[in-house]
């Protein structure tokens, strides 16, 4: 029998909609299919992100229509946890206080007038002038115990759910969905109606398998599979090992990152666009931040600002980046993904177009030669030194310590028909029933607003049951219910 839906890829993205299928719909079959032997090895592993929920009120880059949209699939997540036991939910979200920083008088102008703007809408925004700022954040304003002479203006919010293991979290939806899978059966044995299909309800979960092909045939999808190289393979929930060299599928949706726009592109689809890979590197110090401190975005660059982070796996260590580096790369420590970048960059002259745009701007110019320089050893703690010093001036180099292993790549998008950089993410619907998804930061932050769009078309598609009403109570708050007229 096909499966319903399958699921390629195992990070946080993939996992959401692996729990929503089987938490808001009856679909039968669900399946997911991971490269690794574990769930959430590339962009969602806890060290190769910044841990976290991007709700537009401390992003400066973010326009207000953006914010409010981040914010409502931010608040998914927040949601979701409240459903969890009280251990679970602790290692999946933390809170912690945060705010953005202006230094100098241009910065605190405008960011009072943002504050100003975005206020309404974030309630919980607060405004601190130094004072307030060396309250939250002692190590932020004092030098030696002294106020430093930097004008500084900050926007902050005191007390909220703003750090995310995403890989915790991505277990977390995979145990949810099993759960949710095994309820449907037990109350299905225990009625009388409606037991037969409900009974048949099965979640496999593929691991260590490589998605090879996805051949449609029809109203379906023939996905062919082999084991990867050095990887166990998954079992089925009943114990069986699962080693299946194909799929017939209803319905596939692709959340693999950058891999996805090489499947799809394999196939045909997305060659409008090639692929930019940022790596992000970061620098561990002692315990000098009590919460997140983010930092104003220039506006002529693409790139995120300097923020710093009490490391959700790294207790008594502040984790400060990301730099940002154009690395070949679609995997940030897998050599072999090189071959695979140079499949998906697509070089042409629409590319060096792109390409040329962002080098005639001093201001992106001058960004990357610095941050290729912040990958040389000797060099690269001394100049980031300066830069970390904007967040706490009194930090020393022997503070700063390169966090080696850390950091992923982001898949930034080049839309080759305009000619210019994509910031958001980009879902690519190739066929009826299939889709590809790429989705750089903040994808783990809308994850669950993601899913819910996937989980719409397939539900339009394959006409299952949708408990629409229990999604939105749960995961979007009894306002939206009310809103929704629920």
């Amino acid at each position: 029998l096909p499966v319903d839906v399958l699921i390629v890829g195992g990070g946080v993205c993939g996992t959401a909609l692996l729990f929503e299928l089987a938490r808001y719909t009856d679909l039968p079959r669900i399946a997911l299919v991971e490269r690794y032997d574990q769930l959430a090895r590339v962009n969602s592993r806890a060290t190769n992100n910044s841990q976290t929920i991007h709700c537009g009120d401390i992003e400066t880059n973010y326009t207000l229509e953006k914010a409010m949209k981040v914010k409502r699939t931010a608040e998914m997540i927040v949601h979701y946890a409240e459903l969890l036991e009280p251990a679970e939910r602790d290692r999946c979200v933390f809170r912690t206080p945060k705010m953005v920083l202006a230094v100098g008088p241009k910065e605190c102008s405008a960011l009072r007038d943002r504050f100003e703007r975005f206020s309404p809408h974030f309630p919980a925004m607060e405004l601190l002038e130094k004072e307030q700022i060396a309250e939250w954040e002692p190590n932020v304003v004092l030098v030696d115990g002294q106020p430093r002479e930097d004008d500084l203006v900050a926007i902050g919010i005191r007390s909220t759910y703003t750090a995310v293991d995403y890989e915790q979290l991505s277990g977390s939806f995979v145990d949810q969905a099993r759960a949710s899978i095994a309820g449907a059966t037990a109350t299905a044995h225990g009625s009388s109606t409606g037991a037969e299909d409900s009974a048949q309800r099965r979640l496999d979960l593929l691991l260590g398998t490589t998605v090879e092909r996805i051949i449609p045939e029809g109203e379906l999808f023939r996905v062919c599979l082999a084991p990867t190289s050095g990887c166990r393979q998954g079992v089925a929930d009943d114990g069986s090992p699962l080693a299946p060299r194909e799929i017939l599928a209803r319905h596939v949706v692709v959340n693999a990152g950058a891999h996805s726009l090489l499947m799809a592109q394999r196939m045909g689809f997305g060659l409008q666009y090639s692929c930019l890979p940022v790596a992000g590197s970061f620098y561990f110090t002692p315990d000098l931040l009590r919460g997140k401190v983010y930092t104003l975005q220039n506006d002529k660059l693409p790139f995120a600002a300097i923020h710093g982070d009490p490391d959700v796996r790294a207790p008594g260590k502040t984790r400060f980046g990301p730099t940002a580096l154009l690395l070949p790369l679609l995997e940030r420590y897998r050599p072999a993904s090189f071959w695979e970048f140079l499949q998906v960059l697509r070089l042409d002259w629409a590319v060096l177009a792109v390409f040329w745009q962002l080098l005639r701007v001093a201001d992106i110019r001058n960004y990357i030669v610095k941050n290729l320089l912040f990958e040389v050893p000797w060099l690269r703690r001394r100049l980031f030194l300066a830069d970390a010093r904007k967040i706490v001036p009194g930090m020393t180099l022997d503070d700063l310590r390169f966090a080696e292993g850390y950091g992923g790549v982001r898949p930034q998008l080049i839309d080759k028909v305009n000619r210019k950089l994509m910031l958001g993410e980009a879902s690519i619907p190739a066929l009826p029933g299939l889709v590809f998804n790429v989705t750089p930061s903040p994808g783990g932050t809308c994850c669950l607003g993601n899913a819910a769009r996937d989980l719409e078309a397939i539900v339009e598609r394959l006409g299952c049951r949708f408990d629409r009403q229990r999604l939105v109570r749960e995961l979007y708050g009894e306002a939206a219910l009310a809103a929704a007229g629920g």
